[in-house]
């Protein structure tokens, strides 16, 4: 066997294990978050510029007061504990399959892991504030500002570690005008400032939630497409961390789709937004992260143009935001917005790594 045929075995071996996992351990954790009741005690009912969201309650009034949220746990969860598990294999067991079946590495897949597990706590903070509905923000929950300050902050650590402990100080520009396969451009410590400004960008696509097994099969996307990348550039470790990932996703994902058993609530979208940040500056692919994530980048773009629209034509573009919710208002079904949203975010994908391989 040769270590390509085995290292493509290690990643597909892995992210089988974590979806058999997430699997087994989804219903404990469903019939967890019931018993606790951990869901909102009332749906959204304004913008995030004070106006009444009619439309958004309209049509979510039922199903967010029902339906836990929490359902992250099971994605960060899962990937914590296959890594473990392999890491503690590796060192007590004398079998040379087993011990290179670990991904945890000094250089690779300790700052995304911590990342997530950062993230993913302080989402579930703020989701147990937002159930309980005390904290800062209306409803419940941390404030947007205080909620900026700590990813902000993710940001910084991740952007030390970068340049003074990884060495990292340039970044990869593909499709360059005489330089088809791209150039590398020196920043310095400027790659700190970046590293915290795209980790903020990715927190943003948070709003890609909200409609059951969206944001599930959107990152299970981009993570894979971060998962080829990665093997391509020889980073095993960082592709079987993404894929066990994507495998941990996917049984998220049959949790998730309609009728949706939970939603994934901030302890997934704030561990998976940063975690994103990470793999994206680990795989020098920061800018075709906009590419990979493209249906992120066009939620994230809805609301903005949302309120520019009202603040200075003093009417909506959209019925509701993010888009999706505009579809929905517009009579789709929710599933038919889910699955047509899924095949963009692939097409995306697709495109993304196939200029980010072309070097």
């Amino acid at each position: 066997m040769t270590l390509l045929t085995f290292n493509v075995i290690k990643i597909l071996v892995l992210a089988v294990l974590s979806a058999g996992t997430a699997m087994i351990l989804a219903p404990i954790l469903i019939k967890f978050l019931n018993k606790f009741k951990f869901w909102k005690k009332q749906a959204r009912t304004k913008t995030i510029t004070g106006e009444q969201a009619d439309v958004f309650y309209s049509l979510h009034k039922e199903r967010e007061t029902t339906v836990p949220r929490g359902g992250g746990m099971l994605i960060w969860f899962s990937v914590f504990l296959i890594i473990f598990l392999f890491f503690i294999i590796s060192i007590f067991s004398d079998t040379w399959w087993l011990e290179k079946l670990n991904f945890l590495s000094r250089g690779q897949t300790w700052l995304p892991l911590f990342t997530l597990m950062i993230g993913a706590f302080i989402g579930l903070i703020d989701d147990a504030l937002t159930v309980h509905q005390k904290g800062e923000y209306v409803g419940g929950g941390m404030s947007f500002k205080k909620r900026l300050i700590i990813v902000a902050i993710i940001g910084f650590i991740g952007g030390l570690w970068f340049f003074y402990q990884l060495g990292w100080d340039a970044i990869h520009i593909p499709l360059i005008c005489n330089f088809p396969q791209g150039i590398d451009i020196t920043i310095g410590i400027w790659i700190i400032p970046l590293f915290i400004l795209v980790m903020i960008a990715c927190w943003s696509g948070g709003a890609i939630d909200g409609l059951d097994g969206l944001s599930g099969g959107v990152f299970a996307s981009i993570f894979s497409a971060f998962a080829i990348i990665a093997f391509s550039q020889g980073k095993m470790d960082l592709a079987a961390f993404c894929a066990v990932i994507v495998g941990a996703l996917f049984a998220f994902l049959w949790f998730n789709i309609p009728p949706a058993k939970f939603y994934m609530g901030e302890t997934g979208i704030l561990g998976l937004t940063s975690t994103m940040a990470v793999v994206a500056f680990l795989t020098d692919s920061v800018i075709v992260l906009p590419i990979i994530a493209g249906l992120i980048v066009i939620t994230v773009g809805s609301i903005i143009l949302q309120l520019l629209s009202k603040k200075f034509r003093h009417k909506k573009i959209w019925l509701s935001t993010p888009i999706h919710h505009h579809f929905e208002a517009r009579g789709w079904p929710a599933s038919q917005v889910t699955m047509r949203f899924w095949l963009i975010s692939i097409i995306f994908a697709i495109l993304g790594v196939s200029i980010r391989l072309l070097n």
